[in-house]
């Protein structure tokens, strides 16, 4: 089975202008690089030294993954087989290039070229000079060599994808939050780096979770490195390129960022391989490549050899120094981690799930959590990620906050008490303090101690932009809700609580254009039913109701859809709807206690205050959610002169 070479050494031309150097790995049209991803390129680099030839699938398997693989390689050939006929604009029906021989392989039929062992006329990339890393790893080729995969035991690690892009282009001019953000060119602006998901080249969907782990884990490396020089794209906008086949070019334009890493990881049974390349997003230069072979034992220690090496590379390309090396760097060496591997690889199974946004995924997330707890009960990170799951949960659910709260603060503290550098743990503390106990001067105290720690931490930021809108300094909220943005641009969930901001500082048009402006990005994003709020005070009633109707249609009734539906017959005056409403309210209630902040809104329309307070004082007793709106609500408004009501501001620390 093994391939005898056709014998093309260096540079060949095929078809109109194209060239595909195997020395310095790069395909070019016309002398402009082409993004392809490394499985495509390795094929093609395959099928263009067997041209003329069929290679049939047995052939690629052993070429691209290895001799001893376990898996079902089917789809991922033909993946590859598509990139590549995309990127050279080849029809699958009348091909110039790739051919497909049924039932057999593969043909590259077009005629080739040999230039020899460099271009001449084309500007082309040397890749670096192999040498040896300070940790013994031979670097400088950027394929994946063909190590075996070993199937025969449990695949404790893995891996990533590379990026799925949601079509942002026609909303960039339109709505303001998700437009590209100008690129500073000059040295003295902070730059922006984007880690695009890793991909997994094993094959296996269901390792996804250590891909995408790993690439969380670069982000918050990168992150901890001088964050007024250097500032690292969040989780959840690259993860909008995970399969992708979208430019490096245009990622850099939507995201605002002058750099991209992007790389791969698979493993065989004891050894993990992860290959890395820095590229300038602008021209897609490529700056720097690595590959590394290590124990699995040993993946923490070489997360962060990769953080470091990106670091020095990016300030000597820009002939600064002193732009990340200064003498307050942190540790890269593996802070927050666990002692053992077994714990780390559960986490990021948490992680995963708790990703995810939703009640099952914060259920499954605990669940991790909680089992990398017992592999390593001194394991901070692990406990903030319990802490953050129990507390959305309560955020997420109906379920009343007496539930969940007590045990988010306690992972918390536990986190805190462990790591007391870790702006996760801090970020959690605060959350638990603002929501529960409504303790506002530790919760400011704390979100601030996180960004000090992380600046470059999107969801510190963002929940603390929620803290100032609780507390009616707007414009702190919306300038700390940029900041957010900026590390995280396409995050629907921040883009949404702009929204909320701009409806508790009484912008109602801009904040239906803002949830708007999500809903074009995702029509089925849950938080984007935060409109029918703004629609209340514009008095848009049979918007609302047809949102209600949308929201039954598509996930049944809920309370809050009953207690929605109540507030808005209560002021349009039809009473009886508006008691139906609630009826089916309180019959939710009897099943299963809800938050009793849901009967508030429909006594509040209906007139009836006492019976309002009444639910107030039950919400109180639950600490719900909700009562962090009552200084910035506009629903409570027909309350504020009641000397009830200043007494509950009083009672949850919101008068000063």
């Amino acid at each position: 089975m093994a391939l005898e070479p056709v014998g093309i050494s260096g540079a060949i031309r095929f078809g109109d202008d194209f060239e595909l150097d195997a020395r310095s790995y790069q395909l070019r049209h016309s002398g402009r690089r082409l993004k392809l991803e490394r499985i495509p390129m390795e094929l093609l680099l395959l099928l263009v030294e067997q041209h003329g030839q069929i290679v049939i699938r047995e052939q690629i398997v052993e070429r691209v993954w290895g001799k001893n693989v376990f898996l079902d390689t089917d789809n991922s050939i033909n993946a590859a087989i598509r990139k590549i006929r995309q990127v050279l604009k080849d029809d699958p029906e009348q091909p110039r290039f790739v051919q497909t021989v049924t039932g057999r392989g593969y043909r590259f039929i077009a005629p080739v070229q040999e230039l020899g062992p460099a271009s001449v006329g084309i500007e082309t990339a040397s890749p670096p000079a192999p040498r040896e890393g300070s940790s013994g790893a031979v670097i400088g080729d950027d394929r994946i060599a063909r190590a075996p995969v070993d199937g025969r035991r449990p695949l404790v690690v893995l891996l990533v994808s590379a990026a799925g892009v949601v079509l942002i282009a026609a909303l960039a001019g339109y709505f303001q939050w998700f437009r590209p953000r100008p690129r500073p060119e000059t040295s003295g602006a902070r730059l922006m780096l984007a880690v695009l998901p890793f991909e997994n080249l094993t094959g296996d969907a269901g390792q996804d979770y250590f891909s995408d782990g790993l690439t969380e884990e670069m982000i918050t490396r990168l992150g901890n490195l001088d964050p007024r020089h250097l500032g690292v794209i969040a989780r959840t906008s690259v993860m909008h390129y995970k399969n992708s086949p979208q430019k490096l070019d245009q990622i850099g334009r939507e995201l605002g960022v002058q750099y991209v890493l992007e790389g791969s990881i698979r493993r065989d049974s004891e050894k993990v391989r992860i290959t890395a390349q820095l590229i300038e997003a602008k021209d897609q230069t490529h700056l720097w490549t690595r590959q590394y072979d290590r124990e699995v034992s040993h993946l923490l220690t070489l997360e962060a050899e990769i953080a470091r090496e990106i670091a020095d590379e990016i300030q000597t390309t820009l002939g600064e120094r002193k732009a990340l090396d200064s003498a307050s760097q942190p540790d890269l060496s593996g802070q927050n981690s666990p002692p053992t591997y077994e714990a780390y690889d559960l986490y990021l199974k948490g992680q995963y799930f708790f990703n995810k946004r939703s009640i099952e995924g914060f259920r499954r997330a605990i669940d991790y959590y909680q089992q990398a707890i017992a592999k390593d009960p001194n394991y901070a990170r692990a406990y903030a990620g319990l802490a953050d799951s129990y507390a959305l949960t309560g955020g997420y659910s109906t379920a009343p906050q007496t539930e969940f709260m007590p045990k988010a603060r306690a992972a918390a503290l536990r986190a805190v008490e462990l790591d007391p550098s870790l702006p996760e743990a801090h970020t959690a503390l605060a959350l638990v303090v603002q929501n529960y106990d409504w303790d506002w001067q530790t919760s400011e105290k704390e979100f601030r101690r996180a960004i000090a720690l992380n600046p470059n931490y999107a969801t510190a930021h963002h929940w603390y932009a929620e803290h100032l809108t609780w507390l009616g300094r707007f414009d702190e909220a919306l300038r700390e809700s940029e900041n957010a943005r900026q590390l995280d641009p396409l995050s629907l969930i921040i883009a949404t609580d702009h929204g909320a901001t701009l409806y508790f500082s009484r912008q109602y048009d801009r904040a239906i254009a803002q949830f708007l402006a999500v809903r074009e990005m995702d029509p089925d994003f849950p938080h984007s039913t935060m409109i029918v709020l703004a629609y209340e005070q514009k008095g848009m009633f049979a918007e609302i109701l047809a949102e209600i109707e949308k929201n039954r249609r598509s996930t049944g009734d809920a309370p809050w859809l009953c207690s929605e539906e109540a507030y808005v017959y209560g002021r349009t005056g039809q009473a009886d709807r508006a008691r139906r409403a609630l009826g089916k309210l309180e019959e939710w209630n009897r099943r299963q206690p809800v938050d009793a902040a849901a009967f508030v809104g429909p006594y509040i329309a209906l007139g009836e205050k006492d019976r309002a307070f009444f639910w107030l004082e039950k919400a109180y007793a639950q600490h719900s959610n909700a009562l962090t709106w009552l200084k910035v609500g506009p629903m409570f408004d027909p309350l504020r002169s009641d000397p009830r009501f200043q007494d509950l501001m009083r009672r949850v620390g919101l008068t000063q």
